[in-house]
């Protein structure tokens, strides 16, 4: 079975190109990625090319394709069904792109093409597509595929050294972008900018409280004790919802499952405010509204020999610009509980708009209360 379409030419994986897979599965994305043998040697290869997309093909339970170049012929990815579900009708697709192919939409053109041909020649329902929560640019190829996003699965066989929490999302018949056409998550789109930013390493950012300059960055180990102090200072615990007592496996779980968790999802961003001497001083995080992609809260503490310094407002004004031009915000929020003047302070410093309380707008350890609301637009800064 050959596929051809939009300049690519998708056939049965051959014995010759055991080499050019090999070749490309060093790739430190496909090996992070996806479940490829680590080390991969040349045996594995010639394995999958000989033995295992074949044996896939004769039983009825896959169909892997090699993605080439239609006119030179020169391998440039994989994409195919890894499984399929005649029963149900349904199929899972699978793809990695060679790194000398990435950039030119190798593989959203095969995906749309495997796709097509599932739907229209195996008369399948429906296609799934799962990927590691973190991998932006599965997703983004997903997305442009057609494909909805629809939520979060824990992984039956995740990566080596990766998480167990994945994406998955699904297709229809009649849902495939045209050929040629842009689809949805363009380049230029707010999914496209926002995978090539939570793709990469999370950034440091910059910020200067009057003589001193500070550095915004993510969370460390070193940083635990410090915010367990922070944690347990009893006006934290007055002004927020700190677990309290407040214990180093809290401070260990908020890295993890909320700072690292945050920036890998997409979600948000959570930073460490260092001070001259690279000190913990206090965190700051934003947080992308599940309702509307183009809104942001944000939160802050201080430690408490850090405050009346003014490092906060000028690390809030920081991380609320960074908001606006990399991830394409309109608005930024601020919400404190009434009567929490100091981070109230904190926000006019950074720029911050009141706008009024909203009357029972917070659950605060059990209880319903009033909060102060402020916000930010991106022309603010202008």
């Amino acid at each position: 079975m050959e596929i051809t379409e939009d300049g690519l030419l998708l056939r049965p994986w051959q014995a010759t190109d055991a080499d050019a897979v090999h070749r490309a599965c060093q790739d430190p994305d496909i090996q992070r990625w996806t479940t490829v043998p680590r080390p991969y040697r040349p045996e594995h290869a010639k394995r999958f090319v000989t033995e295992v997309a074949p044996g896939d093909w004769a039983a009825g339970r896959g169909a892997p394709f090699a993605v080439c170049d239609a006119a030179t012929g020169e391998l440039l990815g994989s994409c195919g069904l890894v499984s399929i579900d005649t029963g149900l009708g349904s199929g899972e697709i699978g793809y990695w792109t060679a790194p000398w192919a990435r950039g030119r939409g190798v593989t959203v053109r095969a995906a749309r093409a495997v796709a097509r041909w599932a739907f229209d020649s195996l008369k399948l329902r429906r296609l799934i597509w799962q990927a590691e929560v973190g991998n932006h640019a599965s997703r983004l190829v997903a997305l442009r595929a057609g494909f909805r996003v629809e939520g979060r699965l824990r992984l039956a066989d995740p990566a080596p050294e990766g998480g167990n929490q994945g994406w998955i999302g699904s297709l229809l018949p009649g849902e495939v972008p045209a050929a040629g056409s842009t689809g949805p998550a363009g380049p230029g789109t707010l999914e496209a900018r926002r995978a090539a930013v939570f793709g990469r390493p999370q950034p440091v950012l910059f910020a200067t409280a009057g003589a001193t300059e500070l550095r915004l960055r993510p969370l460390e180990e070193r940083d635990l004790d410090a915010i367990v102090a922070t944690c347990q200072d009893p006006e934290t615990v007055r002004w927020t919802t700190v677990p309290d007592p407040y214990q180093r496996e809290h401070a260990e779980g908020f890295r993890r499952d909320v700072a690292e968790a945050a920036w890998t999802g997409g979600t948000g961003a959570t930073y460490a405010i260092a001070d001259a001497d690279d000190r913990y001083a206090g965190s700051i995080d934003l947080r992308i509204s599940p309702a509307d992609p183009l809104v942001a809260d944000v939160g802050f503490m201080t430690a408490p020999p850090a405050r009346g310094r003014g490092y906060q407002p000028a690390a809030l004004a920081a991380l609320c610009a960074w908001g606006f031009a990399t991830l394409g915000l309109a608005r930024i929020e601020w919400r404190a509980n009434v009567g929490n003047t100091g981070s109230r302070r904190v926000a006019e410093k950074a720029g911050f708009t009141f706008e009024g309380t909203a009357r029972g707008g917070v659950n605060h350890r059990g209880e319903r209360q009033d909060v102060w609301v402020a916000g930010l637009l991106a022309e603010d800064l202008t």
